[in-house]
């Protein structure tokens, strides 16, 4: 009888799901049965791809997001209550979902409720140092009171320069933790066509900002000459697509259609989110990043890509057509290659 492991990703944006995806591959391929855990979109785009798979829905964790830069951190601190009254819930429902899927392991991508005393339990995150300015020292630490819960850590990066997470994943102090380093995390590859499309547009991460970004690059680009797939960001029921030059929109894009849309272009516009991150790293692809603003991780990658001279990248109200031109001076991500090891990580499920 197969193995059942618990994978469960954050429903933050999509990102938490899209880069469980190789994961849960794995473990298919590996003999594992995968069992999928989540809410809201995050969950809906696992369910487009893994068809018959067992889906349970988590508690939400019901984040809200400001419309303004200044606003973000003090919002997410004022919800901190909110969150940890989510995780309990999280953790009371995992002890059910263990005993009524006959659970094996756990894999949690930044859930921090999902573990068991009695299950290998596995934490994956980039972000040992949880960056929120003045008051880095208080986020890092309610995340580390979650973290000594696990077995283990498994960082999507390199251990060593260059590596894709900086100041993020590597730099700190031991806490405790088994880490390991797991290389970068892509559901897609690279195919063999010479790319035809000047620009794809690549949307994601928390409203009201992914909107306003929308609207932004829609205006910007209104009367650029070339060709751009845009793709909104938006998972729903259907899939829609429509053409208004310059632009092809799409609402969503699945694994094969978002793979070959990325192979296909000479530059992705994009936030600076760290699955994309990972994606255009396994690409090789050249990009500009506009990071959310006021989520200081994405305006940390940002700055730190850009000053390493792989990405170039500008805030959102800085952003237009001639900040492009800057993209000549940077080498792009096509320096970072790896294979995941995941016979040898998925042992832990095996003991």
């Amino acid at each position: 009888m197969k193995k059942r492991i618990l994978v469960a990703p954050l429903h933050w944006g999509i990102g938490h799901a899209t880069r469980c995806i190789p994961i849960i591959n794995a473990l298919i391929n590996e003999g594992f049965e995968p069992i999928i855990a989540s809410d809201g979109q995050a969950l809906e785009l696992l369910k487009k791809e893994f068809k018959g798979a067992i889906f349970i829905e988590l508690p939400a964790y019901n984040v809200r997001y400001s419309r303004s830069k200044t606003g973000f951190k003090w919002l997410m601190l004022w919800q901190l209550p909110k969150i940890k009254k989510a995780i309990k819930k999280e953790r009371k429902a995992i002890k059910k979902i263990i005993h009524e899927y006959a659970i094996d392991g756990i894999i949690s991508d930044n859930r921090m409720g999902v573990y068991s005393k009695s299950k290998p339990s596995v934490f994956i995150t980039h972000q040992l140092n949880v960056l929120s300015g003045k008051t880095t020292k208080l986020s890092t630490f309610f995340h580390d009171t979650y973290l000594k819960e696990f077995n283990e850590c498994w960082i999507p990066d390199f251990e060593n320069e260059p590596n894709l997470s900086g100041k993020l994943g590597h730099d700190f102090n031991n806490k405790g933790l088994k880490v390991k380093y797991i290389g970068a995390l892509s559901r897609l590859n690279t195919l063999d066509i010479k790319p035809k499309d000047d620009i794809m547009v690549l949307l994601s991460g928390p409203e009201p900002q992914r909107t306003l970004l929308e609207e932004k690059l829609l205006s910007e680009f209104s009367n650029y000459k070339g060709h751009i797939t845009f793709v909104r960001g938006k998972i729903e029921a259907k899939q829609t697509v429509r053409k208004e030059q310059p632009f092809t929109i799409f609402n969503f894009m699945q694994t094969d259609e978002l793979q070959h849309a990325l192979n296909n272009c000479n530059l992705v516009i994009s936030r600076s989110g760290y699955t994309t991150i990972m994606d255009l790293a396994k690409l090789g692809k050249r990009a500009f990043f506009i990071p959310t603003p006021g989520q200081f991780e994405q305006e940390y990658l940002a700055k730190y890509l850009d000053d390493k001279g792989f990405v170039a990248s500008c805030a959102q109200k800085d952003f237009c057509l001639k900040e492009l031109d800057r993209i000549e001076d940077y080498s792009g991500l096509n320096i970072f290659n790896n294979e995941t090891d995941f016979s040898e990580l998925f042992k832990l499920f095996q003991e």
